[in-house]
Parts: C-alpha cells; structure tokens; sequence
C-alpha cells in the first residue's frame, strides 16, 4: 500500500470471497487489506456455479483439493503467500466433481500448490490421501478422464504409484517438477531429494504405467550454479526424456531465503542457459510427439477450432489435436488416426492461466 498509493483494495487468497465487502468498504474511502488465514474455509462461503454456467466453460474443469505448502523451498513464496498445507474433505470434492459432471464435464484435473500432500478427511473419518481421492473421483458417473497438478517428488506414495497402475480413468501424463539436475544446487533450493531419489520415483511410476509420459519444471540461473551443475540439469533431461516441460530464469522473492545468497547469477548467463536449456527440452518434446505419428490415440474434444468444420481436443498426454468433425462432437472422446504433427510446442499452449502455483 505505501508503494503504490493508487491500490484501494489488498486481499489474500484465502479471503477472495469477501471481495465485495471489501469493495464496498473501498468504495466508502478506505483503503483495504485483508491478508489473514481465515479459520473458515473460503469454499463453504463461494457459491456453487449454475448449471449453465459449468456448460460454458467447457467439458474439462479443475477441482481445487488442497492449498498451501509446507516444504519452504527457498526460491518459493508460497509458503509465505499461501500458508500451510490445508485439504478440503473427500466428501466435499466428490460432491463437486458430480455437480460438474451433471453439467456436461467428462474431466477432471484435480489442482493444488502441492496437490500430492492431499490428506483430506474421509466420509468415514481418518484421512484419505491423493491416490485414494483419485480412485474416488474417477467413480463418479459422467467422469472420463481425471489427472492432478501440481506435485513435489517428497510426496508420491505408493497409493499414488497404485492409482496410476489401477485406474484407467487417471490419464498416464504426469507433471513432476525438480526444477534442477544437480544435487549441490537441489541442497542449496531445499527440495530434499537428490537426483537420484527423483529418478527412482519416475521409475517406479513408469513400472505401474509403462505408457506414462512425463513433464516438469526447471529453473536456471539459481545463486551460486556453475556450468556443472547447469549440465547436469541438461543430462537429466535425456534421462528422463521428458514430453514437455517449463523452465524459468531465476528472480529473486523479496522475503525468501535464495534472495539474500551470494553467488547471484548475472542476468546474460541466466538467458544463455535457458536458451540451451529450452533447446534440449524441444529436441525431446519433438521426438516424443513424432512417435505418434500414423497412430491412433484417443482424443476428447472441447472446442471450435479456427478454421470450419474443425474442432480442437486433447490427447491423454494434453497434446492439442485438430480433427474435422462437426461441433455436435464437442464433449465426445474420438479415436483418431494421426496424420500430421505440427510444430507447435504443447506445454507452452497449455500453462494454465488462471491457476496459481509456485514453479514446481
């Protein structure tokens, strides 16, 4: 507020739903904020959409299950931001994600900061976690296609690795953020794993799912990364021959840890390895999306596309397709045979615009 004199209104996360009060209160000459973590959950008091307004917005939706983190990564504000790890009840969600699918909604994308430390209370009472959730979810008439965003390595489990082997409705496209193949500089971020453990989990997971395809997030320029360990996040992209991923220069958060380290990287090293960096991500991404050319995949259709006749849907890897077919299709999951790949580099279409998440 006493940076920027002409902000009337400052209001966290967990208190949006206030909005109007607090707009009427601006609105009466006083400036505004309410930044405090509510001891009552924003969504009881956020009134379910209608009907019509679900329709809309598509056949695919997102289901917030849990906000916050706890894991302090020292790049991060979240933590700061967002506050603790806080889930909604099962009982609570699955009554959303049926609404949703009255509604004309075939998938569902479960969303969080840190969405795999899901531990909500369950119809039954005890504690039910992500893998549990999804298996539940994915029971609900109507529901096509379920998948969950964003997760940090720590907290896979083996109900998780299990929901990826036993249910058909979770899409086999996982993005899992490492944000750094070197270990001095995964030490330095405070991610608590190592490379290695974040390999073993991707292999563990593609064992459950051997059609699995994954995603992540990178970030390069972190205080104090020298060309060794900017090459071994290099090495770890071919490692894992990831289908996409999204990567970042370093920018420090005023309040985090990483802000104040010595060793700050110089802005043109930053875009160098980027620009490397990206290159590497492509080469891959090319490759992945090359194989499925003179195939056929299942595609789940959600829009007009540009030109007439053509309608644009999602492979179960989130890659768009353009299929000529008439928009009585939209809603429908068609098998459809690949005859061309474009150039066009999926994860850069698909970053979701209205969801806030740390980089991993």
């Amino acid at each position: 507020m006493r940076r920027a004199p002409l902000v009337d209104v400052v209001v966290g996360p967990q208190n949006y739903h206030r909005l109007p009060a607090l707009l009427d209160e601006a609105g009466r000459g006083a400036r505004v904020v309410d930044t405090e973590f509510a001891p009552d959950s924003k969504f009881d008091a956020i009134p379910a959409a209608e009907r019509e307004t679900i329709r809309r917005r598509g056949v695919s939706a997102f289901v917030t299950v849990q906000e916050g983190c706890d894991k302090f990564c020292t790049f991060c504000v979240v933590p700061y931001t967002r506050g603790a790890e806080m889930s909604r009840p099962v009982e609570a969600i699955v009554a959303e994600v049926a609404r949703l699918a009255r509604a004309g909604v075939c998938e569902i994308t479960l969303i969080g900061q840190n969405v795999n430390a899901y531990h909500g209370e369950a119809p039954e009472g005890g504690i039910w976690s992500l893998g549990r959730l999804l298996a539940r979810v994915a029971q609900v008439d109507g529901i096509e296609r379920v998948r969950y965003t964003t997760s940090h390595p720590r907290d896979v489990d083996e109900d998780l690795i299990a929901a990826h082997r036993d249910v058909p409705q979770l899409m086999p496209y996982l993005h899992l953020p490492v944000q750094s193949g070197s270990d001095r500089v995964l030490a330095a971020m405070n991610r608590r794993h190592t490379r290695r453990e974040y390999v073993r989990i991707i292999e563990r997971i593609h064992r459950a799912r051997p059609d699995i395809a994954f995603s992540s997030d990178f970030i390069v320029g972190f205080p104090g990364e020298t060309e060794a360990d900017f090459r071994q996040t290099l090495s770890l992209v071919d490692e894992v021959d990831y289908a996409g991923a999204f990567s970042f220069k370093y920018s420090a958060r005023p309040g985090t840890p990483a802000a104040t380290m010595a060793d700050q990287v110089p802005e043109p090293m930053k875009n160098e390895r980027l620009a490397r960096l990206q290159a590497a991500i492509h080469r891959n991404q090319t490759a992945f999306n090359a194989r499925f050319l003179g195939t056929e995949i299942d595609v789940l259709l959600d829009k007009p596309g540009r030109r007439a006749g053509q309608l644009v849907g999602r492979s179960p890897y989130l890659q768009p397709v353009h299929v000529m077919l008439p928009e009585s299709r939209i809603g429908d999951i068609v098998r459809v045979s690949v005859t061309e790949i474009g150039r066009r580099i999926p994860s850069q279409d698909l970053r979701r615009q209205e969801i806030e998440h740390c980089p991993g």
